[in-house]
């Protein structure tokens, strides 16, 4: 049965997730899905990142220069630096503030969609609210989840305050939603979290 509460509301983009403040798996149930918060292995590429310590020294030497205290610098000294070499060295493709619109209460825009061997969606919470932020990005997984061809059997996405990073995995075939209670710090985890992105995007990785 679908919950009274969500229904009732005015839910007219994905970010009306995050305002509203609403519990990520009554937002799981209301779609028909199931919600667990746990340790997750992610998948990890193998392979060397030969250009990691250019990067890492890139973020490493602008921080004490920054001020970090808006959105608008939190995504473009943190996020966009990780994601712009994420692409620059795998090739793969990104939509910036990709519009979706699913049904009215699916619908909106995701800020960086990553098209490639597994859909990957990375959002920036405002006001750095890790966790309302993964609400919505629960919010966002479910809309692609109903509109892209099931060609891959798991979703994943990820919610960022830029210094910190979250994971979450839909997998389509259960209709189950996993958000990872591990956190990957930028700089400190950088090589962790590029090894997990790079086989996101360009491997082919299934739920352990």
């Amino acid at each position: 049965m679908r919950s009274s509460i969500l229904t009732s509301l005015e839910l007219t983009t994905f970010t009306d997730y995050f305002k509203l403040n609403l519990d990520v798996e009554e937002v799981a149930t209301y779609f028909g899905y199931t919600f667990a918060s746990k340790n997750v292995v992610l998948p990890r590429t193998a392979q060397a990142i030969p250009w990691f310590d250019d990067l890492y020294d890139r973020i490493q030497e602008s921080l004490p220069y920054i001020s970090l205290t808006s959105e608008m610098a939190r995504r473009e000294f943190l996020i966009a630096p990780v994601l712009l070499d994420l692409i620059r060295h795998t090739q793969v493709k990104v939509k910036v503030e990709f519009a979706l619109d699913v049904s009215e209460q699916l619908k909106g825009t995701i800020d960086y969609f990553i098209q490639a061997r597994h859909y990957l969606l990375v959002i920036e919470a405002k006001n750095a609210d890790l966790q309302r932020g993964f609400t919505q990005l629960a919010a966002e997984m479910i809309a692609i989840d109903h509109w892209a061809e099931p060609s891959t059997q798991v979703l994943y996405g990820a919610v960022s305050i830029g210094n910190i990073w979250q994971f979450g995995i839909l997998d389509r075939s259960e209709k189950s939603i996993t958000q990872d209670l591990n956190l990957y710090r930028v700089p400190a985890d950088l090589h962790e979290l590029l090894h997990i992105l790079i086989a996101i995007v360009t491997e082919q990785t299934e739920l352990a």
